[in-house]
C-alpha cells in the first residue's frame, strides 16, 4: 500500500512524538498570532473561543495526512480546501494566497525547530524531506507561487516573516485568551516553549527574550521518558479536559 509519507520517513518520526507536536503548535500559536492575515481566524469565532481544541482539531487533520494511505491523506486535504472555500464563501471574499503559503511554512519550520530541541540536529536531506511532504500537501490544495525546493523555501520563509507578521488588538487578544484557558502557569509555560522554537523576528516582535528559562528542564524532561513518566508531566502542563487527545498524540496510527 501506498502512504502519503512512507513507513520510515523522519516526518513519521516528527509527527509521531506527542512532545514534537505540542512544540509545533506552541511555536504555530505565537506566530499565528502575528500574522496579518489573523482576522480570518477570528471569522468564525472557533478559534478565540476554543484555542486548545482548535489546536487538537488541527493536529488530528495534519497526523491523518502524515499517516494515512495516498488515496485517503489526498480526500483530508480536499477536504480541508473545501471547508477553506466554504468560509471564504460566507465572508464574501478570499483567503490570501500568502496566508495559506505562511501556514504551510509554519508546519515545515516548526517540524525541524521542534524535534531539533526536543531530539536531534536533522541533516540537509531530512529537512528537504520535511519539506517535500509539505510542498505535496501545498500542492494539493492549489496553493500557488510554492518553492520548489528546500532551499528556495528557506529564501522565502525569511521573506514572509519580514514581510506577513505585525502586532495587532489580534495578537494581543488571542494571548489573553490562550491566557484565559491554559491558566497562568500553564500560560507561563507555553511562552517558554514558545521562546524555545520561534524564529528570532517572532521573538523581537511578541518581545520575548532570547533565551527560554525551561532550558536547563529539557534534560530531566527527556530523561523522564526513558522510565513513561512524561504521561504524568504532560498531564500536569495540559488542562485535564484534554486529558484523552494528550494521549492520542503518542497513539502513531498504522
Amino acid at each position: 500500500m501506498q502512504y502519503f509519507v512512507e513507513k520510515g520517513s523522519v516526518v513519521r518520526e516528527i509527527w509521531g512524538k506527542g512532545d514534537t507536536v505540542l512544540f509545533i503548535f506552541a511555536g504555530s500559536s505565537a506566530e499565528f498570532a502575528l500574522n496579518k492575515a489573523v482576522d480570518w481566524l477570528y471569522f468564525t469565532g472557533r478559534l478565540p473561543a476554543d484555542p486548545l481544541g482548535r489546536l487538537f482539531s488541527t493536529v488530528a487533520y495534519a497526523r491523518k495526512i502524515v499517516f494515512s494511505p495516498l488515496d485517503a491523506a489526498h480526500q483530508t486535504i480536499d477536504r480541508m480546501a473545501s471547508i477553506h472555500a466554504g468560509v471564504e464563501a460566507k465572508r464574501g471574499m478570499s483567503i490570501p494566497d500568502w496566508a495559506y503559503r505562511d501556514v504551510l511554512f509554519m508546519l515545515i519550520d516548526y517540524s525541524i525547530r521542534s524535534f531539533e530541541v526536543l531530539e536531534r540536529p536533522l541533516s540537509l536531506p531530512e529537512k528537504a524531506e520535511v519539506f517535500e511532504v509539505f510542498y505535496r500537501v501545498g500542492f494539493r490544495m492549489g496553493l500557488k507561487e510554492l518553492p520548489s525546493s528546500y532551499p528556495e523555501w528557506l529564501v522565502s520563509r525569511e521573506e514572509h516573516l519580514c514581510q506577513d507578521l505585525a502586532m495587532s488588538h489580534y495578537t494581543h487578544n488571542l494571548f489573553q485568551q490562550y491566557q484565559k484557558h491554559l491558566g497562568n502557569i500553564r500560560y507561563r509555560l507555553l511562552l517558554e516553549a514558545q521562546i524555545l522554537v520561534v524564529p528570532d523576528h517572532v521573538k523581537e516582535l511578541l518581545g520575548f527574550r532570547k533565551t527560554s528559562l525551561i532550558t536547563p528542564l529539557l534534560h530531566g524532561y527527556k530523561a523522564s521518558r526513558k522510565f513513561k513518566l512524561d504521561w504524568f508531566l504532560k498531564s500536569i502542563i495540559l488542562p485535564s479536559a484534554y486529558k484523552q487527545e494528550i494521549q492520542d498524540l503518542d497513539q502513531k496510527p498504522e
